[in-house]
This record gives structure tokens, C-alpha cells and sequence, in this order.
């Protein structure tokens, strides 16, 4: 099968963790291993979150020219390159020898009225304290959200992908038969202006949606996303709260998700089962296999659930 595999920002470095290079290479490290697992007998095209690491650049920027500081657009291209790099050289030491993978930069054009520019939804970056969250709202303007963990989280735009302006690329490189790690924070975020020139974005696209737009284009079979969660859970936080197995593109939308972590990712889930893939999941890292064979995670497909499905039992989310 094919399958566009999207690594979380939080599957790479986990909460609570440092942001050092060390711990990032540690969790990458663990992540190849889990794709080249799937890589024996699958064809997988991956992307990957950059929220924790987008963040981290923006600050190291501010800190640098304080008065000056640096466009998201070249920020998430900086991060795609660094995180590529990463998966790519540990992926690489993970698979046979003579596997082909590359590490493509990919702009996704976003429609520029997109009504998410005036409605920041995507948490980037580190969890602050109130007081130092308070003080770093004043000095940059930043929009700032309460995270889970408590402390402030910084907020960003997060437009809809509308095109993959690297797709021709990318779809040769797949036919070949090339391990492709593409589309990472979900891709460079551009606009298209009045004369048809490209130009870069305050934004931070949703990584879900563009690899379930990347799936798409490929004709994946699955889209699968990673996280730090083993499902989706259903009443997460409430007195009902349940995770949820396998389940319909409509059954899933009539439920509420947060628009900042598993909204988008059942948003995309859904999206693409009804473009024709045959499942998306959503999971932990550690249970990619397992997933894709539908023993653990959330597996949405269009058929109702089969009487031998095995429920999804557990609770950290």
C-alpha cells in the first residue's frame, strides 16, 4: 500500500521536554525506526509537524534583532529543512541498504482572504508561565492561548492548504520508487498576488490537512497521523469520555473536536475517506503498524464497524 504518514510536532518533541537538538535527534531517532518498520512493506511518503520548532526559531530570532523579527514563511522553511534533515539521515540508517530518500521543500499556496488570518487557531512554540506569557504578549503583539499543561502557548494563522506547488516534483520522485519526506509544518505558507507571482505568509499551515491534500494527490491508500495520543477520544475531559476505534467520515463530524490539536486531524481524516482513500488513522507513533492494520488508534472508513474490531481502551490524551 501507500501511505502519506504526517509525524506530529509533539511526536518529535514531547512536552516537557527541552528543546535541544539532542532530545529532538532521540525522538527522531525512535520515530524512523516505527517508519521503517511500515517502510518493509508499504511505500511511505512522509511529512511532519513544526510547531515546538517553528517557535523555537521565531524566539532565537527575536533575541537576536528584537526590532526586526523574522517572517513565519522563512521560518517554516528553516524548520522543514532542519526536520527533514533529521528524519531523512536517521530513516536512511534505518532502511536496507540502497533506499532512495529525499527531502523535498514544498510551498502550499493559501488563499490569502482565508478567514483564518483573522482568527489565529495554531498553538506554536513553548508553553510560557503566566507571568513570562503575559510579558512576551505585550512585547510582540503575539494572540496567546491557555495551554492543557497550563501556561501560554503563542497562537498563529493557520490557513487552509489550497495547492501543493511542488506536487509534479514530488509524484516523480514517488513513482521512482524514492522515500519522499515533503510538505513538512505543513509547507511553506504562500499567496498568489494580483500579477500570479508567489509570495510568503505570516501562517503556519496545518500539517493534517496539507498531507491529507498530498494524499490526495498521490493516490495514497492511507493517510496516517501520528501524535502523542493513542485516539481520538470522544467527551475527552468529560464524565463520558471515550476513544473511539473505528468510525465513519459522518459519525466523526457530528462529533466536536478542538480546532487547535484533533479538530484538524479528523477534519483531514474525514476529507480524504471521502476523496476515495481507503482509511486514515490517527494514533501514537508507536503504534503506526498497528493502526494500519486496524488494531489500535482511530480508523476512519466509509464501512460501518465490523463486528471483529477490537476497541481502543486507555486514556492519555
Amino acid at each position: 500500500m501507500r501511505i502519506v504518514v504526517a509525524l506530529g510536532g509533539n511526536a518529535l518533541l514531547r512536552r516537557g521536554e527541552p528543546m535541544t537538538a539532542e532530545a529532538q535527534h532521540t525522538n527522531v531517532r525512535v520515530a524512523a525506526d516505527a517508519l521503517a518498520d511500515l517502510a518493509r512493506d508499504h511505500q511511505i511518503i512522509v511529512a511532519h509537524g513544526n510547531g515546538p520548532q517553528v517557535g523555537l526559531m521565531a524566539l532565537q530570532a527575536a533575541a537576536y534583532a528584537p526590532d526586526s523579527l523574522w517572517p513565519l514563511d522563512i521560518l517554516g522553511a528553516e524548520t522543514e529543512g532542519m526536520i527533514g534533515y533529521l528524519i531523512e539521515q536517521e530513516l536512511m540508517n534505518a532502511l536496507p541498504a540502497g533506499t532512495d530518500c529525499a527531502t523535498l521543500l514544498t510551498r502550499v499556496e493559501v488563499d490569502p482572504n482565508d478567514a483564518a488570518f483573522s482568527r489565529p487557531t495554531k498553538p506554536i512554540g513553548p508553553v510560557y508561565d503566566a507571568e513570562d506569557g503575559r510579558r512576551i504578549r505585550a512585547e510582540n503583539g503575539w494572540s496567546m492561548v491557555e495551554d492543557a499543561a497550563g501556561g501560554l502557548r503563542r497562537l498563529v494563522p493557520s490557513p487552509l492548504p489550497v495547492d501543493i506547488l511542488g506536487i509534479r516534483s514530488i509524484r516523480l520522485l514517488v513513482e521512482a520508487g524514492v522515500c519522499v519526506i515533503c510538505a513538512g509544518g505543513g509547507g511553506i505558507p504562500v499567496v498568489r498576488g494580483a500579477d500570479g507571482k508567489m509570495g510568503g505568509v505570516e501562517a503556519v499551515i496545518d500539517k493534517d490537512r496539507t498531507s491529507a491534500l498530498l494524499a490526495e494527490a498521490l493516490d495514497a491508500d492511507v493517510l496516517l497521523m501520528l501524535t502523542d495520543v493513542e485516539a481520538v477520544f470522544q467527551d475527552w475531559g468529560g464524565p463520558d469520555q471515550a476513544a473511539i476505534g473505528r468510525v465513519t467520515p459522518d459519525a466523526l463530524d457530528a462529533m466536536t473536536f478542538a480546532a487547535g490539536s484533533m479538530g484538524p486531524k479528523t477534519t483531514a481524516a474525514s476529507k480524504f475517506v471521502r476523496a476515495g482513500g481507503a482509511m486514515a488513522g490517527i494514533g501514537r507513533l508507536q503504534d503506526a503498524r498497528r493502526i494500519v492494520e486496524g488494531r489500535a488508534g482511530t480508523q476512519v472508513r466509509l464501512e460501518p464497524r465490523a463486528t471483529s474490531d477490537h476497541p481502543v481502551t486507555g486514556a492519555d490524551h
